[in-house]
């Protein structure tokens, strides 16, 4: 009976971690950009009651006996499929098609990446123009540089194509390239990334490191979308089926624990 007690207590806990991933789910159907994600389960350790032995007429017994001790959270996997591509009205929202990610300098100083291009100007220390998320994280070029307005040349008569390609128009409305790309990357394993809060991500081992896209061999380059915002691609309808589901199998494990307590009462009330 301690065993059902013990064991249903691993499901209530593995659940109510399950409602946890739901419930950030729900709280980011409106973020730009977010990836949904999936709980997975495993099983806890096997105790053996019985061995695969032999009835007491010599007939072997093929199966044995064990109980299982519960289970427990394997892991959170983010899934990474795209988003519906929404359009907005101002010149620095960006949604990309495909796989990749932009890439952004952190306050400490590291490149981190995202799926949220919802961007705007920003002046920085210096005095420049530059482009950045709306936490002031400048966004990166393919040579890991700030994407900035050259002097002289209003915000407004920025140019970018979908290819990632920047450029601008000059005062006689010829379109001058600054040979300079969005720093796009893709990863191996994108599901390996950890994610941080502000919508960003960090390469990890497990993603495995950065790869550029118009440089990188294989890789399938992603479109630039501008005027254009990747919508989360959390599923209303499938999240509030999923809840249903952890609030049932919570509810049954709390009835095993119930059910388990009643017993023992039972058994200790017994009286020879």
């Amino acid at each position: 009976m301690m065993r059902a007690l013990y064991t249903a207590a691993t499901g209530m806990i593995a659940e109510q971690t399950n409602l946890d991933t739901i419930s950030n789910n729900l709280s980011n159907v409106n973020t730009t950009g977010f990836k949904s994600e999936r709980t997975e389960f495993k099983s806890l350790l096997y105790q053996t009651i019985q061995t695969r032995t032999t009835s007491a007429n010599g007939a072997e017994k093929p199966v044995g006996a064990q109980v299982g001790l519960g289970t427990r959270v394997a892991a959170t996997t983010s899934m990474y499929t795209q988003g519906n591509l929404t359009e907005t009205e101002s010149d620095t929202d960006f949604a990309l098609d495909g796989d990749g990610f932009f890439a952004v300098r952190g306050v400490d100083g590291q490149t981190y990446y995202t799926r949220n291009g919802s961007f705007t100007w920003s002046i920085a220390a210096d005095g420049s123009t530059i482009l950045a998320t709306k936490q002031g994280y400048p966004v990166l070029d393919r040579n890991g540089n700030t994407i900035t307005v050259p002097n002289g040349v209003s915000a407004e008569k920025m140019q970018f194509s979908q290819t990632g390609e920047i450029g601008y128009y000059n005062n006689d409305n010829q379109y001058v390239p600054l040979n300079q790309y969005f720093g796009v990357y893709q990863f191996n394993n994108p599901t390996g990334l950890e994610k941080l809060s502000n919508s960003l991500l960090e390469a990890t081992a497990a993603s495995g490191n950065p790869m550029q896209e118009g440089t990188t061999a294989g890789v399938t380059n992603s479109k630039v979308c501008q005027k254009r915002l990747e919508a989360s691609n959390v599923s209303v309808a499938d999240e509030m089926v999923n809840m249903i589901v952890a609030q049932r199998a919570y509810e049954l494990n709390s009835k095993a624990i119930t059910t388990a307590d009643s017993m023992l009462e039972t058994a200790n009330n017994l009286k020879r």
